[in-house]
């Protein structure tokens, strides 16, 4: 959802309706996970995709049949010898695919209103009815303190607001099952629970040409990016543009000052130990979830010398991606923020690092549970 916020904003602006397809189910090998989410509008537009390029042409053809039914409509794509070629997914997997229009005023004032939510920041949960003994397409809004709208039974909406919070506190996504009154154990209703946590953030130290193409790449990747560094004439507004926010400051001492979880990712491109040697002793302490530090091999012997001499332990200086990178051979700004990129998807998501000609079995790895 949050990659389509400024087209749905636009949209609901100028009063257009669209209908929206989530992938709310995946089993096997699917080139996009449970959550991602294509928009058609009734003039044609699209944006998004549900299966990078596979299915879509079904989906679309769907979407437009609900703008004019009011229905909504789940949709399975699998694969079979016939279909291969058409509407299916080549890689082998299924996917079930949930097309709801937006249509009716109430519906879009909701809608809106969660795209409000997600925009300014602020965690939330979207719960759909995909199936079973409950309205098709119903919707609860969970948020920390408060929610919105209805499943259509009051026992159902307390174990889903339940369960929804607490997928919000992992940062997870899922299908969850319950009776039709929210009994446990029970798989009368299959409901969709769609997390809305606020942007990771990344974290990039050091103002040099290699920050500017890192911060560039994290807001790629959809990271909430800040740039610090203590030297004035370096840490500007101009020098990177695309960043969130640009601080200028001690980087320990920032780092101490502000919030890191454990989706939090810090690029250290300083190589200088007057401002590494204190700022990775400071990181090292956080739940940071990726840690990398620019330097060569004999800066970086240097540097775990000087974090042994200031108390680090053995076990924290594993946690150092350094020198950062995987081993692309780049060489230019730009490619070494590539290199940097790719260790922090692989880092996120378990990846190798290899070439997947090189390797058997799935290519798309499992989303993690987030702490």
């Amino acid at each position: 959802m949050r990659e389509l916020l400024s087209e749905l904003r636009d949209w609901h602006a100028a009063g257009t309706l669209f209908a929206l397809a989530t992938v709310v189910a995946v089993r096997g090998s699917a080139p996009r996970d449970p959550g991602a989410v294509m928009a058609v509008t009734a003039t044609g537009a699209v944006a998004g995709s549900v299966s990078g390029g596979c299915v879509e042409s079904d989906v679309y053809e769907t979407a437009t049949e609900t703008l004019t039914t009011g229905r909504t409509q789940l949709r399975t794509y699998g694969i079979s010898d016939d279909e291969a070629f058409g509407v299916g997914l080549t890689c082998g997997g299924t996917i079930d695919v949930l097309v709801r229009p937006f249509v009716d005023a109430a519906d879009r004032d909701a809608l809106r209103e969660l795209v409000g939510i997600i925009a300014a920041g602020e965690p939330v949960a979207l719960a759909t009815v995909v199936s079973g003994a409950a309205p098709v397409g119903a919707r609860l809004t969970v948020l920390a303190d408060r929610v919105s709208g209805s499943l259509g039974d009051e026992g159902l909406d307390a174990a889903v607001t339940d369960d929804a919070r607490g997928l919000l506190a992992q940062g997870a996504t899922a299908a969850t099952r319950y009776g039709a009154h929210g009994e446990r154990r029970m798989q009368d209703v299959t409901v969709f629970v769609q997390t809305h946590a606020p942007a990771p953030r990344m974290l990039v130290f050091g103002a040099i040409d290699h920050a500017a193409a890192t911060a560039r790449i994290g807001t790629f990747l959809g990271y909430r990016v800040t740039v610090c560094d203590a030297r004035p004439a370096f840490a500007t507004r101009e020098r990177f543009p695309t960043a969130d926010e640009v601080v200028r400051a001690w980087p320990h001492t920032y780092l101490e000052s502000t919030p890191v979880d454990a989706r939090t990712v810090l690029c250290v491109l300083t190589h200088d130990p007057k401002f590494d040697v204190p700022l990775l002793a400071a990181a090292l302490r956080t739940p940071a979830a990726y840690i990398g530090v620019m330097g060569s091999r004999r800066t970086h012997a240097d540097r775990v010398a000087r974090l042994r001499e200031a108390g680090v332990d053995e076990a924290e200086l594993t946690r150092l991606a350094s020198p950062v990178g995987l081993d692309l051979g780049a060489r230019t700004p730009e490619e070494t923020a590539v290199s940097i990129a790719a260790e922090i998807i692989q880092h996120r998501w378990g990846g190798t690092g290899r070439p997947l000609g090189e390797l058997a079995g799935t290519i798309h790895h499992p989303a993690p549970l987030r702490p």
